[in-house]
């Protein structure tokens, strides 16, 4: 489904259920150099369970008009914008990764509108090593795999896990390789200099009224489940802690839904 947001063609998947025009709604928000399509599961499962979904494509990625934006504060205004579009006074807000400070700070800025918020593979500060971020300026593709590496916590996975035809990280790197090549400039380099730069995080957290809900993996190379002490303790958020690396939405397919569930009840 296609919003006009901020004057450019905005795609969110709602689940494979039409929006509808009232109901509680879940926005769904991905990390760098990824799309919607992360999280399938979850947005289905909440969409047939009396939810709206909104699984957005953030401008410049996916089917969503570019240039993508230049730091996590625009793309906050970006998420309210596409609330306002859509017609929803109040959300759930969940990020992974990049998503997760998208969200944060979405919350802060409209404490009224955030019915939730949950953070999977968070940290804050997120900062990138300047040999990746260098890397990532000039070989993205060696850049994609090192990062397609750190992302998953062991070296290679069962065959057909988590389910018949899967192959996580070559789904991992075909997904961002699709991302790169259909988006305007170099858009990993991109996205991670967004995360590195943003130093809002402990002073949106201070704004933030709902309820927080941190959902970290325990051998995140990404995002260590370390680096989530104060922004919980600012938050005074739940956490829940799974075996998982980075991409735990892919990793740990089920355990990640299990801990939405008791973040936001069906």
């Amino acid at each position: 489904m296609k919003f006009d947001v901020q004057g450019r063609a905005a795609y969110a998947y709602t689940g494979g259920k039409p929006f509808a025009a009232d109901g509680p709604c879940v926005v769904f928000l991905h990390g760098a150099l990824n799309d919607h399509s992360v999280w399938t599961l979850l947005a289905r499962w909440y969409a047939h369970h009396g939810h709206r979904v909104l699984a957005v494509d953030q401008p410049g990625h996916g089917r969503s008009d570019g240039p993508p934006l230049a730091s996590v504060e625009a793309l906050a205004d970006w998420v309210l914008a596409l609330l306002d579009a859509a017609g929803v006074k109040t959300a759930h807000l969940v990020g992974h990764s990049m998503g997760s400070l998208i969200a944060l700070e979405a919350a802060s800025r409209a404490p009224e509108r955030a019915a939730g918020l949950v953070m999977v593979g968070t940290a804050y500060p997120m900062k990138v090593s300047d040999a990746l971020l260098a890397t990532a300026r000039d070989e993205p593709a060696r850049a994609i795999a090192m990062v397609n590496a750190f992302s998953h916590s062991g070296i290679a996975s069962k065959p057909s896990y988590p389910g018949p035809g899967a192959w996580l990280r070559g789904g991992a790197s075909a997904l961002m390789h699709r991302t790169q090549d259909g988006a305007e400039g170099n858009l990993f380099e991109h996205d991670f200099r967004v995360c590195d730069a943003y130093a809002n995080g402990l002073q949106a957290a201070a704004r933030v009224t709902c309820a927080s809900h941190l959902i970290v993996g325990t051998r995140d190379a990404m995002t260590p489940a370390k680096a989530t002490k104060e922004l919980a303790g600012m938050l005074d958020a739940t956490v829940a802690r799974i075996v998982s690396g980075h991409a735990l939405m892919q990793e740990a397919p089920d355990a990640v839904l299990n801990a939405m569930r008791a973040a936001i009840p069906a």
